[in-house]
């Protein structure tokens, strides 16, 4: 048995179904699970509630946190080490192993236009530090408890019905839909983009791969050097349509997030935007001899469900 923690994402849901190369038994936690292979045991959860959490690893040989709460940094701040608390001490007494599905905030913003797994941890922005603390929590765990754990790192993402990939957000749904793109920052720097489903492959591999654990990984990623302008004009150009686009600067956002909270929260992670941004991913690559999927046939596969989803039903 291995369960999700944090069913029904972007990522959880795929990663249901990569599951299942590997266990007949699936358990997906979340407030309200609902079924992605027929046969999976949904167990209704809030990762709050130690105790509806130890309930919920109980009996599993894996555990995979996917979950993501709204993109609010106080909310982060009071929920996200309550619920790292509650996986670990519940791992640590059902002798279950976790899987983290980490993002890049960690990092220092020195590192950003060449990623690895080595690159050094000091977060220039608030929610930075919150993901810092988080793995620093799983670190202790495996230092001072002898916790089976491993951190999979996700550079920002993209996929098809990935309502939350920013790439989907800014360029693809907005092209699809005959609409100008839109990019933070500055267009002309290169930005490494994950694809969801070779993500959801890549941690369901780690989390049944003995070998991995103690360790970092980055999830696989093209590493194709494209610019903003580049992805807007590969998606264009797949449309059959001309990239027009509008750059969302720092001030624009800032003005913006006085009537949003969301857009608000980006302007703190302009850093990762206004300089190349560049996911390394070979170590994953070279030890499971994974190709990850070009921008080309990502950016298509998203197009051609977006163009599904707006066919009358």
């Amino acid at each position: 048995m291995q369960v999700i923690l944090g069913a029904g994402g972007d990522i959880g849901t795929l990663l249901a179904r990569e599951l299942k190369a590997f266990t007949n038994q699936v358990r997906l936690v979340a407030r309200q699970p609902r079924q992605v292979n027929g046969d999976d045991e949904l167990f209704p959860a809030d990762l709050l509630d130690a105790e509806k959490v130890l309930e919920a690893v109980a009996g599993t040989d894996v555990a995979y946190l996917v979950a993501g709460l709204k993109y609010d940094r106080r909310i982060w701040a009071r929920q996200w080490p309550v619920i790292m608390r509650n996986v670990i001490d519940a791992c640590l007494k059902h002798g279950t192993k976790l899987v983290f599905f980490d993002n890049v905030y960690l990092y220092d913003q020195t590192a950003i236009p060449h990623m690895t797994e080595a690159s050094p941890a000091n977060p220039p922005s608030q929610k930075g530090h919150i993901r810092l603390q988080l793995v620093q929590m799983v670190n202790a765990a495996i230092a001072d408890h002898g916790l089976q754990a491993l951190i999979a790192r996700c550079a920002d993402f993209y996929g098809p019905g990935a309502k939350n990939g920013i790439l989907n957000m800014l360029v693809l749904t907005d092209v699809a839909r005959g609409k100008k793109a839109k990019w933070q920052a500055n267009v002309e720097k290169v930005h490494s983009f994950t694809y969801t489903p070779d993500a959801a492959k890549a941690t369901a591999m780690l989390g049944n791969e003995p070998g991995a654990y103690g360790q970092v990984w980055h999830l696989p990623t093209s590493p194709e050097r494209l610019t903003g302008r580049d992805l807007i004009e590969l998606t264009a150009g797949a449309m059959g349509s001309r990239p027009g686009y509008t750059v969302l600067t720092p001030l624009l956002l800032s003005l913006a997030g006085l009537f949003d909270r969301t857009i608000k929260e980006l302007v703190e992670m302009q850093y990762q935007n206004d300089r190349d941004y560049f996911f390394d991913s070979s170590k994953f690559c070279e030890a499971f001899k994974f190709t990850p999927t070009r921008y080309e046939a990502g950016i298509r596969a998203v197009l051609a469900t977006e163009a599904a989803s707006a066919r009358p039903q």
